[in-house]
C-alpha cells in the first residue's frame, strides 16, 4: 500500500496543502480529497486534527466509529420524499433562490412531507413520485461555514460503517444529503499489524483516500512539551530514552505518567511512589530506567529557565553538568541544548527578549559548552521560531557564522 511516514510537524503541512488543494478543486467543481491518519494509540492523531481545524479556523466534527451503534447517527436517518416540480419565474428567483439560468424552466426538486404542503402553496405541483432518502444527520445539519469531519478510529467500526463511509469518502454526499462546501474528511486509524482489533480495508477502498503514517519523533515532542508545561525532568528523561517510546508505552501514556509525578520537589525523596506510579502507567521497564535516572542524579540537570535567565553563576552549572575532556558528556549536552532553544522560543511568546538574555545566549554559542553541530542547532531553533524577537542575536559575528554552518 501506498504510505507516507510523517512526523506530528511534517503532518500537518501536509493537510494544510490537501485542504488548500480540495478548495482548489472544489472550485472547479470536482470532489476533494480525503486523508487517513495512521499511527499507535496515543501517538497525537486526534489532537494535531484538532489542532490543524483551530489554526485553519475550520468547524470541527469528531464521530468516533468505535463507539456508534446506530448507522443513523452516521448518515441521518430514512425519511420519505416527493418530487414536485415548477416552471420558474422571475418573481421565483428573487424569493425561491432560484438562479437565472432557471428562469422559465421546469425545474424539479424532492421535498420531505412536512414541508411538502408549503411547496404546494407556493405553486409547485406533485409529479406522483415518492422515494426514500436520508435527512441530514444531527452532526452536520445547519452548519454552514467550513469544517473538518474527523472520523476517528475509522477501521475498528463495524462494516456497515466503513461501507456508508466509502459513500462519504467519495463524492462528499450520501444518498440525498451533501457535506457543506470548504468540508474536509480526515480518518484516523490504527494500524493493521496485528497488534490491534481492526477491520482490514480492501485495496478498492484504499485507492480513495491518501495514506499518511504519523511516527513519534522526540524533537517534534519536546516543542510540544515545552509549550505544554511538562515538568523540565521528564522532558530530560525522554530526550535521552526516547527508545522506549513505542506501541505499548505511547506518548499518552507518558504524559500521563510525567503529570502524575509533577508536583514532586524531589523525585529522589519520593522514589517509591514515583517507581508504582510508573508501573502503573507506563509499565515496569520505563519506571525502572526513570529510577535509575534519578539514582544518577540526572533529575537535576539545570533547567532552560535558568540557563537563559539567572546571573552568571549559573554558567558553572551549566559546565558541571556537560562535564569537560574526558569526562565530556554529549548525550547531556545535546539535550541542555534542545531545552536551552526550544524554552528560549516559548519564553519569546509572551515577554520581552532583553539585552541581558540576549548577552547569556551569545555566551553560552560562543563558549565551550557545546560543540559545532549543537551550536548550529541552537541559533536555527531560536531564529527559526522568532526572528523578530532575537533578531539582535545576529549582530554577533560569531553567532551569524553558526547560521552559515
Amino acid at each position: 500500500m501506498a504510505i507516507v511516514n510523517l512526523n506530528i510537524n511534517e503532518l500537518k503541512g501536509f493537510v494544510n496543502h490537501i485542504i488548500s488543494n480540495n478548495r482548489f478543486l472544489q472550485a472547479k467543481g470536482m470532489t476533494p480529497t480525503a486523508i487517513e491518519v495512521v499511527g499507535e494509540s496515543g501517538i497525537g492523531k486526534t489532537s494535531t486534527v484538532i489542532e490543524l481545524a483551530q489554526e485553519n479556523n475550520l468547524e470541527f466534527v469528531k464521530l468516533n466509529l468505535a463507539q456508534i451503534e446506530e448507522l443513523g447517527d452516521l448518515i441521518g436517518f430514512p425519511k420519505e420524499e416527493y418530487q414536485i416540480f415548477k416552471t420558474v419565474t422571475n418573481e421565483d428567483k428573487a424569493h425561491l433562490n432560484f438562479t437565472a439560468a432557471q428562469v422559465g424552466k421546469k425545474v424539479a426538486k424532492w421535498v420531505d412531507k412536512a414541508t411538502l404542503d408549503s411547496y404546494l402553496r407556493m405553486g409547485f405541483k406533485a409529479t406522483g413520485q415518492s422515494r426514500m432518502a436520508y435527512s441530514a444527520p444531527e452532526w452536520i445539519a445547519n452548519k454552514k461555514k467550513g469544517g473538518i469531519l474527523l472520523l476517528d478510529d475509522w477501521n475498528r467500526a463495524d462494516i456497515r460503517f466503513i461501507q456508508a463511509i466509502m459513500e462519504l469518502v467519495d463524492r462528499q454526499t450520501y444518498i440525498s444529503w451533501s457535506l457543506p462546501q470548504d468540508w474536509h474528511i480526515i480518518l484516523t486509524a490504527n494500524p493493521d499489524n496485528g497488534d490491534y482489533m481492526v477491520n482490514s480495508i480492501d485495496s478498492a477502498q484504499k485507492t480513495r483516500y491518501i495514506t499518511a503514517n504519523l511516527e513519534f519523533d522526540k524533537d517534534v515532542w519536546a516543542v510540544w512539551a515545552e509549550n505544554a508545561g511538562i515538568d523540565s525532568r521528564c522532558i530530560n528523561f525522554l530526550l535521552m530514552h526516547d527508545e522506549l517510546v513505542n506501541k505499548e508505552v505511547n506518548a499518552r501514556a507518558i504524559t500521563t505518567f510525567f503529570n502524575s509525578i509533577s508536583s514532586f520537589d524531589s523525585f529522589e525523596k519520593n522514589l517509591p511512589m514515583v517507581q508504582m506510579l510508573g508501573e502503573g502507567s507506563v509499565g515496569e521497564e520505563f519506571a525502572s530506567m526513570f529510577t535509575i535516572f534519578i539514582n544518577n542524579k540526572l533529575d537535576q540537570l539545570v533547567t532552560p529557565m535558568d540557563m537563559l535567565l539567572k546571573d552568571n553563576s549559573i554558567l558553572s552549572k551549566v559546565q558541571s553538568c556537560i562535564g569537560s575532556g574526558e569526562n565530556y558528556r554529549a548525550d547531556i549536552a545535546a539535550i541542555l541544548a534542545i531545552r536551552l532553544a526550544n524554552y528560549s522560543v516559548v519564553y519569546s511568546k509572551d515577554n520581552t527578549i532583553t539585552k541581558k538574555i540576549i548577552d547569556r545566549l551569545i555566551e553560552l554559542i560562543k563558549g565551550d559548552f557545546f560543540s559545532v553541530d549543537l551550536k548550529y542547532r541552537i541559533v536555527s531553533i531560536i531564529i527559526e521560531g522568532n526572528k523578530n524577537k532575537f533578531a539582535k542575536l545576529l549582530i554577533d559575528p560569531e553567532v551569524v557564522k553558526w547560521t552559515l554552518a
